[in-house]
């Protein structure tokens, strides 16, 4: 494949691209080029929204180029303060570290394992010195630091900026440093840490870094990003009829970016299915099913995502009960709350008693409204929580306390 034809590809869906002219030249010079991904294993899983630029690694790993994975062992102590209007709160060393060990199986469902090297920024970051840190420090300037919208936001606003958020983009910048990337990839909030690579990287001779930006994609609500935070994320580790079920509950107008994003369903189809939601000629729940199914199958495989998708129509389009759901036994009387904590339909009783209030929760298909209710140790029941967890009590009749 021609430098031309790469660009092509490479540039595709990307919303920054400093610069296509320098990618192009770099790959015509050198051929093979070294393309980074940072990540800080600040939770354990992965999400959709890391999918979008895991995805992008994969098309230049599919193109010959090594990828390097940086696993910010380091900085993840530090906190990126991307977006963030307070200072993160810093993990220790051994939480950094059992949760990157998920990261790196979860990261391998996309990438290729024999095309990725992958690096702890511990190994070049913890060995710096006192010094060597006043050096890297004293080659980018406060005002430029100041330049970066949520900085120059929270100061403003008169909110603490730590000086050890002021290092962070110099830490991911001497990362680059460290293993001479010729491309850096990341969402379109680290784009100042990106570029900050580029100026870091030729202050210590070094030709500068490429900066790719991703879309951030918003979650299953609509409105946010997505994140575990917000409660409307997808998980890689999602079991198969829970990934299916949340993205058929995505908003129609996310269908197509998602497509686009998370999928490769050829670009040619997903004009026409677009075309056909704008004509009304076609039900987006149908475009949805696509989607759902395409994704589950990517990290689930066939039977999984067949599955999922007959359960999605057993259960809600022809209101049915599924025939597999875990089973719960109770030998004593159990308050509602209590229950949905015990079984993990809830993570917390706060989170239990909003679901009830909101009236997330069902018995036997019948409402269960009040937070004092209790299950006792009588017969069976159908436990329904939200849309998509059934459970099979043994026990069931239901009364206030």
């Amino acid at each position: 494949m021609t430098p031309e034809e790469q660009v092509k590809i490479l540039k595709r869906n990307v919303v920054d691209l400093i610069s296509e002219e320098e990618l192009l030249d770099r790959i015509k010079r050198k051929g093979k080029l070294r393309v980074k991904l940072g990540v800080d294993p600040s939770r354990p899983d992965l999400h959709l929204g890391h999918a979008v630029v895991l995805r992008k690694l994969r098309e230049f790993q599919d193109l010959g180029h090594t990828v390097v994975l940086i696993i910010g062992d380091f900085t993840a102590r530090i906190g990126d303060p991307s977006g963030r209007n307070e200072t993160r709160p810093m993990l220790t060393k051994e939480e950094v570290l059992e949760n990157a060990k998920t990261y790196q199986e979860q990261a391998f469902k996309i990438l290729d394992p024999e095309r990725t090297e992958l690096r702890f920024n511990g190994e070049w970051l913890d060995r710096m010195t006192f010094a060597d840190v006043i050096v890297l420090a004293s080659k980018y300037t406060v005002a430029r630091m100041l330049e970066r919208d949520d900085f120059a936001k929270r100061f403003k606003e008169g909110i603490p900026i730590a000086v050890s958020e002021f290092l962070y983009p110099l830490a991911q910048a001497y990362d680059s440093v460290a293993i001479q990337a010729d491309v850096e990839l990341g969402g379109t909030d680290q784009l100042f840490n990106l570029l900050v690579g580029r100026k870091i990287q030729e202050e210590y001779g070094q030709e500068p870094q490429i900066v790719m930006t991703m879309p951030i994609i918003e979650g299953t609500d609509g409105k946010l990003k997505m994140s575990k935070s917000y409660g409307n994320y997808i998980a890689f580790n999602d079991p198969p009829e829970e990934m299916y079920g949340k993205l058929m509950s995505i908003p129609d107008e996310l269908i197509i970016k998602y497509m686009h994003l998370l999928t490769n369903i050829p670009e040619e189809r997903i004009e026409e299915y677009e075309k056909k939601m704008k004509e009304k000629t076609i039900n987006p729940r149908d475009v949805k099913m696509v989607l759902a199914y395409e994704i589950t199958r990517f990290f689930h495989g066939e039977e999984n995502a067949k599955k999922a998708q007959e359960q999605f129509v057993k259960v809600f389009q022809k209101k049915e009960i599924p025939d597999e759901m875990p089973v719960v036994e109770i030998s004593q009387d159990k308050n509602i709350v209590d229950l949905l904590v015990e079984i993990g339909a809830a993570s917390s009783k706060s989170e239990a008693k909003r679901l009830v209030s909101q009236g997330g929760v069902y018995i036997d298909g019948e409402r269960i409204e009040d937070i004092k209710f209790t299950v006792e140790p009588d017969g069976e029941r159908v436990l329904r929580v939200g849309k998509r967890k059934f459970y099979r009590i043994s026990g069931g009749e239901t009364k206030k306390l």
